[in-house]
Formats: structure tokens, sequence, C-alpha cells
């Protein structure tokens, strides 16, 4: 007969063994964790990916309650390459946030209808743990990180099911377990947390769709676009002062610096920041105060008027805006000072270009009656005053639904509809300046604040968005001029919600307080309190306030390698106390092994003592043979004992049995 080693090694090759099948519990636990980490993608992912991951998950219990079998893995794959193409043709590509997401919830409702035993199981578990961590990407809020604890709790009991399968655990114990393991690992994470060396952004590259549908103020302004943004009550950043808060007219938190026109649309001149501070003059005392800034995508921090010092890793323009040297991608937390009073320097050349340019055509009307003011009025204050007059005196009102404007916009706003909101009125007083010959700009940012008295600090949301001029005088330099005010006063001391006709427009907490829903009011503002704390402490966490707390415990200047240092000692003090107490407890947790100790002492007491090298069975039947009446009870008491210890399987009721046998038994 021929034969060849191929064949001879293909006969003997020896066979895989079966893998270990998913217990009815196990999977019941990893279900309700993978439902618990995928239902807050709900409110993003498309309807039929949704309504697919919940039929699937009902489909896989099902079959578990009535032990069919899985489906053929020729259905499994239609499914994923539907699953796939549906992903594909909904987000136009398969990478970033949204389509990541996505794809990874299709993926695991394919992967549930496959699993059936260990290994399975715990690919899952890791699949759950991500999309636990992917919700963060869409929110951070206290409210869903408690949420998100919960699920972790969930998918850790499901973890200790799959990986102690014959553990006997049944009802709650399985979350008990993973609630106790939770609470031995706190302390570690704290120590991480608080030492672990911080550094600025995150630690790897998020898609560029990660910080999608963040709202804020934008480096353009055109009719419509502050006003769309006051609809928004969500909070833009909350400040806290470190002294009396200034009056209502001296908060103006100053944004982006709007040079360039175009006839409709105002944007941003590129400004570097400077390398050396842009000389001004301060003129009374500072005020100094902190801002917890939420995230934005953009660049520039805001500070009340005028900003006197820089923030850790950011510059300052020539146009006294603050940029950061990367976008705020997460909550952010800076220690500013300003000085409401101030005179600013010489005006460049090169501003003055840029604070007179006009487009070369158009709005005629506005144009003529600038140079009507430039010809009798040969002071610049006058010009301006002549055109907040204009404001003040003829029929101009403040409105969060203004008409729409026509090509020559600044002649249609003054001449026309002279209905508008802050956009409006400070497009067309810049224009007006320009044109009369004084240097002006638009300043964008925001206006006020809602005092929070239970936290002690304002809270500054969309809806106080607001935009303004400023103009160069010879004896003052840059000068802010609020048009707005000239029109409706009210909206610098009393807020928007005392300025507009028609305030119902508003969100509910951008109007003012009393009436009936105070309460509600009050419980968001206390609501708010608790988002501000969790914001200031773990949020905006990074690595400034990282040196701040820690110097702030006594410790002085700290650096990377001192809190390394700190961090090692403090996780190994950690592990050695770990170790004393688990060898203090050695068995004490063990109703096993203190049944079998507490029967051997019995016997040893009686001078039959267990030899080092005996095992259960050996030992017992030593026994039996010596002390024949006690043959049947000591022999079933090593049985159980045996199996417990090192049979493939056990169960609670034997565990019992033999407390009960160990307890019974006597000599």
């Amino acid at each position: 007969m021929r034969w060849s080693w191929k064949n001879r090694s293909r006969r003997t090759k020896p066979a895989k063994p079966p893998e270990a099948p998913l217990s009815s519990l196990a999977l019941a636990w990893l279900l309700a964790a993978l439902v618990l980490a995928a239902a807050p993608h709900a409110v993003e992912l498309p309807v039929w990916l949704s309504a697919l991951f919940a039929v699937v998950a009902g489909w896989r219990g099902f079959i578990a309650l009535r032990g069919l079998s899985l489906p053929p893995r020729g259905l499994l794959l239609a499914l994923a390459l539907l699953a796939g193409a549906g992903v594909l043709i909904d987000y136009r590509t398969l990478f970033g946030r949204d389509a990541g997401v996505a794809l990874m919830v299709a993926m695991a409702a394919c992967k549930l209808l496959e699993t059936g035993g260990l290994r399975d199981g715990v690919v899952l578990v890791f699949l759950g743990y991500l999309l636990v961590m992917s919700n963060l990407l869409y929110s951070q809020e206290i409210l869903m990180v408690a949420y998100l604890f919960a699920a972790v709790l969930v998918m850790l009991a499901a973890q200790a099911l799959i990986h102690r399968p014959h553990s006997g655990l049944r009802g709650w114990a399985p979350l008990r377990l993973a609630g106790g393991m939770v609470l031995q690992a706190i302390p570690v994470m704290l120590v991480l947390f608080i030492l672990f060396p911080r550094i600025p952004g995150p630690l790897w590259g998020l898609p560029k769709d990660a910080y999608k549908g963040r709202t804020g103020l934008s480096d353009e302004m055109m009719p419509g676009t502050v006003s769309e943004l006051v609809r928004s009550d969500t909070v833009a950043f909350r400040a806290r002062f470190a002294a009396a808060t200034p009056p209502p007219n001296q908060r103006y938190w100053r944004g982006p610096v709007l040079w360039r026109f175009d006839g409709r649309r105002w944007s941003r001149h590129e400004e570097l920041p400077a390398n050396t501070p842009t000389p001004f003059v301060a003129e009374g005392a500072a005020v100094d105060y902190s801002v917890i800034l939420e995230p934005s995508n953009r660049r520039w921090l805001f500070a009340l008027d005028l900003p006197a010092s820089l923030p850790p890793r950011a510059g300052m323009t020539a146009s006294f805006q603050l940029l950061r040297d990367q976008p705020i991608n997460e909550v952010y937390r800076y220690e500013m000072r300003s000085y409401p009073h101030y005179r600013t320097g010489e005006l460049t050349a090169a501003e003055r270009f840029r604070g007179l340019q006009l487009p070369a055509r158009g709005d005629p009307r506005a144009r003529a009656l600038a140079a009507q003011w430039r010809e009798r009025m040969t002071r610049p204050e006058d010009r301006v005053g002549a055109a907040l007059a204009l404001f003040r005196e003829q029929a101009f009102y403040y409105t969060l639904t203004p008409p729409l404007l026509g090509p020559d916009s600044v002649d249609d706003f003054l001449f026309r509809t002279r209905q508008g909101f802050c956009e409006h009125y400070a497009s067309a007083f810049v224009f007006l300046m320009r044109a009369a010959g004084v240097p002006a700009r638009v300043v964008t940012g925001y206006q006020g604040g809602e005092t929070n008295d239970l936290g002690g600090y304002f809270i500054v949301r969309q809806s106080d968005a607001h935009a303004w001029a400023e103009v160069w005088l010879a004896e003052r330099g840059w000068a802010r001029v609020d048009p707005t005010a000239a029109v409706a006063p009210g909206r610098v001391r009393e807020g928007l919600y005392a300025a507009l006709a028609d305030p119902g427009l508003l969100p509910f907490l951008a109007r003012g307080g009393g009436g009936e829903y105070e309460w509600l009011r009050q419980l968001a503002l206390s609501w708010d309190s608790l988002n501000n704390s969790w914001n200031e402490w773990a949020l905006a966490y990074g690595p400034d306030r990282q040196k701040e707390f820690l110097s702030g415990l006594g410790f002085g200047p700290v650096d990377w390698a001192e809190m390394t240092v700190a961090m090692t000692v403090a996780l190994g003090g950690f592990g050695l106390l770990a170790v004393v107490w688990r060898w203090g407890q050695r068995g004490a947790r063990d109703p096993v092994a203190r049944a079998w100790q507490r029967f051997c002492a019995r016997l040893a007491r009686r001078g039959l003592a267990r030899g080092a090298h005996e095992g259960p069975l050996d030992f017992t039947e030593r026994v039996a043979a010596s002390r024949p009446e006690l043959a049947a009870p000591v022999r079933e008491i090593g049985r159980l004992y045996a199996l417990l210890r090192y049979g493939p399987t056990g169960s609670p009721a034997d565990v019992r049995q033999l407390r009960r046998r160990v307890g019974q038994f006597r000599l």
C-alpha cells in the first residue's frame, strides 16, 4: 500500500475539541448589555438600522428561549452585505464617526446571529465596550456618563458569566460581582485620573465629523446669521468672577472681529496672533474671572473687552481677538483678566486701509448720506453721533423676524424695511462709518449672561449672541459702539427677552424669569449648576487644570516626571495593600475551602491528620479504612470536595450539600 508522510500526518492529526457553548444566562446578560450600549445611538442612526438591531436582538433571544438552531451562514453573509451596503448608501462612506458607529452597530447585530460559543461571546463583549465608548463622541454630559456606567456594569456581569461558566452565579449575583469589581477599581481610577500626565488635545486623531453638529458663532456674518443662532438656549460658556460682577453695559464677550464686506457678507481678515502684545492703556481696575468654554471646534476664545492676559497656548491678534493653538474640542477652562475701560494705540496703515474698505458699487443712498455727514462734520465723533441719532430717532424696529433684503442690503434696511436684528444694525452702522471716512469694524460675540445664584457663576447661552461695532477715534483708539442700544436700550440693560416685541420666539431658558413656570426655570438652573461642577472638575481637567489642582494641594510647581513618580508610588501602594488583604483573606471567602478545612481539623483532633502528600480521595479512603463506622459520610464528603474543587462542573446545590454534611459530621 502506498502512503506518504503527508497522508500519515493527516490521519494522525488530533481532532479540534468542540467549543464550549454559551449558557442561556450569559447570553441573556450579554443581550441586555448590548441593547443598553446601542440604545443611545438610536437618535443618530438611520431608522432602518435601529430597527434591524432591535429585531436581531429579539430574534437571538427567541432562538435561545426555544432552543432553536442558529440561522445558516449564507443568510448571515447576505445580511452583513446588505447592512454594509445600507450604511454606505446612507453616509456615502464607511469611515468617520457617524458611518463608523453605524457599521459597528450593524456588525454587532450580525455577530449576534452566529454567537453560540464562549469565544463569540468574548468578541461581542469587547464590541459592546466599543459601542459604550463611541457614545462619548456624541455626549459627555453627566446623565450620559451615568447611563454608560450602568451599561458597563451589565457588560462586566455578562463577561464574568462568559469567563466563569461553572461559577454557579444566579439571579443578581453577576451584577453584584461586577459592582464589587468596580468598587475595587475606583481607587486606581481616581489615582490615574488625578495624576496621569495630561497632554493638550486627545491622545489620538478623531474623524472630522466627530465634531459635527456643534453650534456657535461663525467667522462670517450676514443678515439672519445671529438671529438664527439666538433661537438656541444651548450653553456657550460659563464664567465665574473673582470679585464683583461687571454691570450689563460692560459684559461684552469679545469673539471674532470682521473686517471684510462684499455687499452682503462680513468675514474675518486672516490674522495670526502677534508676537508681542498689542499695546493699550488700561484705565481703572481690572476684572479677574475664569471661563469654562463648551466645545465649538473653533480656535477662538471669548473674553470681556479688553483682554489683558493670555491663557496657555493662546495668542492675541492685533484686533484683540484671542486664538488658541488648536480648535476647542473639549470643555476648556481658562483664567482671564480684562480692563473694561481702556485706550488703544495708534492705527496702522494696514488697519486704516481695511477699516475704510467698501465694495466698489452698491448701496448708493447710504453712501450719499455718509458723504453729507463727512462734508458737514469735521469731527469723527459727530459722524458717529449722527448715525446713532438716525437709528434712535427714526422708526427702526428690533425684531427676530425681519423682512428679506434686496441686493443693496444696507440701503434696503436703512430706507425701506427698517426692521432688523443686531447684525443688521452693526452692518449698516459700520458701512455708514466707512463711507463717512471713519475706520470701523464689526465685532461678534456675546452680550450679557444669566446669573446662577446657586452656583455663583454666569451662564452665557447662544441666545446671548450679539454683534456690535468698533470705530477708531484719534483720542481713544478703537472704541466700542453698539448701534442696537440706540434702537433697543433694554437689550444691553436687561437682556434680549426684554428688548423684543416678539419674545415668544426665544427658547424657554432664554426668556426672563418669573411667571407660573419659574419653578421649572429654577430646577433647570439647579441642574446646570451640577453640570457646571462636572464640567469644571471632570471634563475640563486638562493639563493646566491638573497642575493648578496639584499645586493647590501643597505640592508646589509640578511637572510630568513628578506626576509619573507620584502615580507609580500610589498604584504600587494600592497593589501592596491588595496583596496583603488578599493574603489575609485567603480561603475566607471560599465556602468549599472553609468546609473542607473544618472537616480536616475535626479528624486531626482525633489523631487522623491529613498528610501533605494526600489528596482528598486518598485521605478519606485512609480514614474509612481505620474507622469503618465513618466510611459512608467520610467518603461522601471527600467525593463532594473533589467534585467542587477539581471537577469540570459544580453547582450551588453541591456546595450547600458539602457544608451540610460537614456540619452533621460527628466522630
